[in-house]
């Protein structure tokens, strides 16, 4: 299987196994025992989502009275329907229940079940609060934003391999993130920086 194909195959399995960690309120890749903390970062999309959402469900019960006539044609498109409403509550659900984590020695930066990068802590040169709501593309540079906003930007030392959707890997130096709570994702990354020894981010501006 061409790795695209292979890329969206695992990427619907990992959302619809985030809809049953939301529904047992679990999350995926966070280990309290060892210490990691978690930094949500649905939060902003939440209200888009849950709209996408009911448009999708108003657009399968008009198309339901619309195929009424047509038995065979009205149980496809139902089915079609039902799993598309699936995979946008999925979607959210891959949001919550993979948040960004952060443990003694990396940062895990996650985009729904679509995107997991990890950053190691020694690699940080600075990071900064900075606020953007654009994001042009540019060499070295990863954004991740939720609702189009990033708050956080981290520069790295050295370059770490992002790998995006469809498999494309490229290296990037500058990581822009957004969390619900990013003051707190601030000053949790200061503290294990001090504690690595010698790092010094930069506190950058609001």
């Amino acid at each position: 299987m061409p790795t695209p194909a292979r890329r969206l195959v695992g990427h619907e399995l990992r959302v619809l196994a985030s809809l049953l960690m939301w529904v047992t309120r679990r999350r995926h890749g966070v280990r309290p025992a060892a210490g990691d903390r978690a930094f949500g970062h649905a939060r902003g999309q939440a209200a888009i989502m849950y709209g996408l959402t009911f448009v999708c469900v108003v657009e399968s019960f008009g198309m339901s009275v619309l195929l009424r006539h047509w038995p065979t044609l009205h149980a496809v498109v139902l089915v079609v329907d039902v799993y598309g409403v699936l995979l946008m509550i999925g979607i959210h659900a891959a949001s919550v229940t993979r948040p960004h984590v952060l443990s003694r020695d990396a940062l895990r930066v996650r985009q729904g079940a679509h995107r997991d990068l990890r950053i190691p802590l020694e690699l940080v040169s600075a990071v900064r609060a900075e606020r953007l709501f654009t994001h042009e593309a540019a060499d070295g540079v990863l954004a991740v934003p939720v609702a189009s906003t990033t708050s956080l930007t981290l520069e790295l030392a050295r370059p770490v391999t992002d790998v995006g959707f469809l498999g494309k890997r490229r290296e990037v130096t500058t990581v822009r993130l957004h969390a619900d709570e990013p003051d707190r994702l601030l000053t949790a990354l200061r503290d294990h920086l001090t504690a690595l020894g010698g790092h010094r981010p930069h506190a950058g501006a609001n």
